[in-house]
């Protein structure tokens, strides 16, 4: 199974990047982003959000949310995190990977990469890159953001458990946001797995979480598919409390969120962060533990 890289139009956008290898497929926006703006089965759903009134869109001062996957940098904060990402990308491609390069970011003296490597499977390894072309340091963390199309489920992987009195100190934590609500129906809080499920209801209220996930994986299911994002799970010196993992929810989507390890970058310097992505078909959306032990986890320890 050959790895196809063509441009096409997608749209609106008259310059996108497509990555087959004839089973499943990647677009990338080059006139605007980098996003991955698509990923699905050829043929089949996209498992990203689309904005369509933002579809096609470029220039402009004012930060678009788009959709899709992106990178940014944490810890978050306005103006800072929000520069917009609304002009062309570079394009190189290198062997197999093609590498995606953003503008320095004028307010930050950030430069923004994403290098993509399609397997011929299922599988995409992703690394995501912050270079400092500033005059100073930097402090920050590479934060890779996946906005998942409405009406899906959020997997979140809890630690091993453990028993009392024999585990007397604590085993991991989870981050709430002030808006978080512990209560809505949204969340199933399970002893292995949390849940979250995606509601296009008007009324429903933004919920967010965090959580250092030592198990380095998380998952999203819509429509009879399965999206499996791993990433680094070993202990570090995260922002947001510690997290490398997050979701947030609103009434448009879901975001599966994964952060690097917090670090200083000298000028000149870069820091990485690296996603695997895999797709699944046929795989039922979880309701509880049970269900992500017999469909979702043996679809995970697939992937390699």
């Amino acid at each position: 199974m050959s790895i196809t890289v063509k441009r096409v139009a997608y749209k609106g956008w008259k310059n996108c990047c497509r990555i087959s290898n004839g089973k499943i497929e990647l677009i990338v926006t080059t006139d605007v982003g980098p996003r991955v703006i698509r990923f699905g089965f050829v043929g089949g759903q996209n498992l990203f959000k689309e904005y369509p009134a933002q579809l096609g869109k470029r220039g402009g001062k004012k930060w678009r949310i788009y959709g899709g996957h992106r990178l940014w940098h944490a810890p978050e904060a306005e103006p800072r995190t929000y520069f917009p990402d609304n002009f062309p990308v570079a394009v190189e491609k290198r062997g197999s990977v093609v590498r995606f390069i953003q503008p320095v970011e004028t307010t930050t003296g950030i430069q923004k990469e994403i290098d993509i490597k399609l397997s011929a499977g299922n599988r995409v390894e992703l690394v995501h890159r912050l270079r400092n072309t500033g005059h100073w340091p930097v402090e920050l963390a590479p934060w890779s953001v996946s906005v998942m199309a409405e009406g899906g489920t959020g997997i979140v992987p809890l630690p091993p458990r453990g028993t009392h009195p024999e585990d007397l100190l604590p085993g991991n934590a989870l981050v709430i946001w002030l808006y978080t609500d512990m209560t809505d129906p949204r969340w199933t809080w399970g002893r292995k797995y949390i849940l979250l499920k995606q509601d296009s209801t008007p009324t429903v209220k933004p919920q967010k979480l965090g959580a250092l996930v030592p198990d380095g994986w998380a998952g999203y299911a819509r429509n009879g598919q399965l999206f499996v994002k791993k990433f680094l799970g070993a202990p570090g010196h995260y922002a947001d409390f510690g997290c490398n993992y997050e979701t947030f929810t609103n009434k448009d989507m879901l975001e599966i969120e994964t952060l690097g390890v917090f670090a200083s970058i000298a000028p000149g310097q870069s820091v990485e962060h690296k996603e695997t992505w895999s797709l699944f078909d046929n795989v039922p959306a979880p309701q509880n533990d049970r269900d992500v032990d017999r469909h979702v986890l043996p679809k995970v320890k697939a992937v390699k």
